[in-house]
């Protein structure tokens, strides 16, 4: 009976992966517009499955930043409004300074090390998807987040960045765009190992934001 539950249990989880996967498509390909309503029952009449696996296939989308919850009302496609974007961007201003700052006093050959190899892999991106690009983008943030060494901050600034960057994503930047901002983090690297002042921090993570979202997108404090 274990053994069965088992198989059941994984059939299931591949099933909800498959189907995150067709949404995430979906959405990307702009099939499913930002603000669109993802329907429970619509979705599991669609793909012929029943609701479980598309419920976790959301779930699994909104931990990604692709998807928002909104009470009473259900799931919906993430759609960031301007006013939005500069919210975020300005708590992110605060906080990613602050890790950046930690990530510095913290930092050790092998943090130094991590580093550098996801920015020479950024520096070495080619012809590559937006999705690629962004992933890359964040992988290079959570580093700094994780090397900060407060657990709490790196928490908040992975839930409070995910709808951004996803939305960020569904934008579809330019391939030059993508490329200039993958460039973006040379600076980053440059302020953690010591070679911008401490007290500027604040003024390399404002250099960092508006590079993608623009001063419209973010007001300096």
């Amino acid at each position: 009976m274990r053994n069965n539950k088992s198989i059941l249990t994984l059939k299931t989880s591949m099933l909800s992966d498959n189907i995150g996967e067709l949404l995430v498509d979906a959405i990307l390909s702009g099939k499913l517009t930002p603000g669109a309503r993802l329907n429970e029952s619509e979705l599991s009449r669609q793909l012929s499955v029943s609701r479980a696996p598309i419920r976790e296939a959301l779930n699994q989308l909104e931990e990604q930043g692709l998807v928002v919850h909104k009470p009473r009302r259900g799931m919906f496609v993430v759609s960031l409004t301007d006013v939005d974007i500069q919210k975020i961007n300005q708590l992110r201003l605060i906080l990613e300074s602050e890790a950046l700052l930690l990530c510095r006093r913290n930092l050790t050959p092998q943090i130094e090390r991590r580093l550098q190899n996801q920015l020479e892999k950024m520096d070495r991106a080619g012809s590559i998807s937006a999705l690629e690009a962004v992933r890359m983008d964040l992988a290079f943030h959570r580093l700094i987040w994780s090397a900060a060494g407060n657990e709490f901050l790196d928490k908040t600034l992975v839930s409070l960045t995910a709808p951004l960057f996803a939305f960020a994503l569904i934008k579809k930047s330019h391939q030059h765009e993508m490329k200039m901002i993958l460039d973006s983090h040379h600076p980053l690297l440059a302020f953690v190992k010591g070679k911008i002042p401490e007290k500027d921090a604040k003024n390399v993570m404002y250099a960092h934001f508006t590079l993608r979202w623009g001063k419209s997108g973010l007001e300096k404090s």
